[in-house]
């Protein structure tokens, strides 16, 4: 009798790309990259804070490299990636959040989150798509959404609202890009102690309300993030796209 084989998690050989690398949840997903064998490009507005990272990583011992990138900034982000790749993995972790009731929405404020959050993400998982198109190459890209992808939240009505359309933007990409072997996923995480979260860790009301709603009794650590997206930029999901993980710890359960 011929057993199965565990599908590998490794990812030797293979270069990935990191939007918002820099910090947070898209820094912790290029060190698991990074540590499972791959060659992570690490992507962000601030140069500087990019280079010290970097530093950092190879220090570590891993290969990574810094690229200065606005991902609102189409035209450019394209010639980049163009530049750069073809990239084998995306992780798309940059993003934006402003807080407020629905009524009280300001219009440059829906325009910001909305360009980083939906418009930025779709071109660039376009742009990295292209290059693996035009090496046909096999791919696996992955946007960072959110569990408020899934469910509505308290004076989120236009970050729901964006990380609502990754997740539509998402599924008609790997429709369009599965009979070349370019998957598009995403990962939805709860609450995660970053910097971006800050604000919301500092307020009583909310913070009672997220552990309200999280099952497992804790709040996600940027930790939380490494084994998913080790696990979707490798051959061990290779039968998965135009779908997610929520890493919610059970908020949207009910």
């Amino acid at each position: 009798m011929t057993l199965p084989k565990t599908p590998s998690f490794r990812l030797d050989g293979k270069r990935a790309l990191i939007a918002g690398g820099s910090s947070g949840i898209g820094l912790a997903c290029a060190v698991a990259l990074a540590e499972a064998g791959a060659d992570v490009t690490l992507s962000a507005r601030n140069a500087a804070k990019l280079e010290a990272v970097v530093q950092d990583m190879r220090a570590a011992g891993f290969r990574a490299n810094a690229i200065q990138m606005d991902v609102t900034n189409i035209a450019a982000t394209e010639t980049i990636v163009a530049e750069h790749g073809p990239f084998d993995v995306l992780v798309n972790s940059a993003g934006l959040a402003i807080h407020a009731p629905a009524i009280e929405t300001q219009e440059a404020d829906f325009d910001a989150v909305s360009d980083i959050n939906f418009k930025g993400a779709y071109f660039l998982t376009r742009a990295v798509a292209k290059g693996l198109l035009a090496a046909n190459k096999p791919g696996s890209l992955i946007n960072i959404t959110s569990q408020m992808a899934h469910v509505g939240g308290i004076d989120r009505a236009v970050y729901c609202g964006t990380k609502f359309a990754v997740e539509g933007f998402t599924k008609a990409m790997a429709i369009e890009w599965g009979k070349q072997a370019i998957r598009v996923n995403t990962i939805c995480p709860t609450f995660i102690r970053t910097p971006l979260t800050e604000q919301t860790f500092n307020n009583p009301k909310r913070v009672a309300w997220i552990m309200d709603k999280i099952k497992l009794g804790r709040v996600g650590e940027v930790t939380d993030m490494m084994g998913p997206v080790v696990y979707l930029a490798s051959d061990a999901s290779a039968l998965m796209t135009g779908t997610h993980m929520i890493i919610d710890g059970g908020w949207t359960a009910d």
